[in-house]
């Protein structure tokens, strides 16, 4: 837990540091609302990968994240990420010797660098590219049901996606909606794919 607060604030911190130049050049026109830090509720569809199988569910979380301008149409900033699916995703198979093979997922932190496009000054296309941890649970049982293994454990990987961002107010916390579609690769064991909507608020 310890990394991954590091390294979102690291991520933060990188463009925290860099605003006063984007803010400058955002004065130069455009009039967005794409800067600022900004938090965001999100939910959607769910689909986790492994063991040759997949298991899909409603899911939802939330992000955390920092915005800066680059003149008038770019975007570039961090954020970090939570999200699990509803009441857990868990894939079971059965191998050659006939003992059952199950991995369970929970829930998935997640530090990403977010870039895009001003198409308006109220829409953002985006994309976005980073790190993941889940906490998962390997599984593996006789055919009679006897436990031969059980072990919990933490997986890293790495995420990418994208999307579009649209604000809906223009007022001194101005209120957006956005919808993206994320794959997480946890080094090659499992994956998750998400297809999510967001709600969020925006601090200038």
């Amino acid at each position: 837990m310890k990394n991954k607060i590091a390294l979102f604030a690291a991520l933060v911190a990188s463009t925290a540091a860099a605003q006063p130049a984007l803010a400058q050049d955002a004065t130069t026109g455009g009039g967005t609302t794409f800067r600022g830090i900004r938090v965001e509720a999100n939910a959607g569809w769910d689909r986790f990968q492994s063991e040759g199988t997949n298991n899909e569910k409603f899911g939802y979380g939330g992000t955390l994240g920092f915005d800066g301008t680059i003149g008038e149409r770019f975007v570039i900033g961090a954020e970090g990420s939570y999200w699990r699916a509803n009441k857990w995703t868990e894939n079971c198979s059965t191998a050659a010797d006939t003992t059952n093979v199950c991995r369970k997922a929970f829930e998935e932190w997640g530090a990403a660098v977010r870039a895009g496009v001003l198409a308006t000054p109220d829409l953002l296309i985006f994309a976005k590219g980073g790190y993941v941890n889940s906490e998962q649970r390997k599984r593996i049982t006789t055919a009679a049901g006897a436990p031969l293994v059980y072990d919990t454990y933490r997986s890293d990987g790495y995420q990418v996606g994208g999307g579009a961002e649209y604000t809906l107010t223009q007022t001194s916390l101005p209120v957006y909606v956005n919808a993206q579609y994320v794959f997480s690769d946890y080094h090659g064991h499992s994956s998750r794919h998400r297809v999510m909507g967001g709600i969020g608020v925006r601090f200038k």
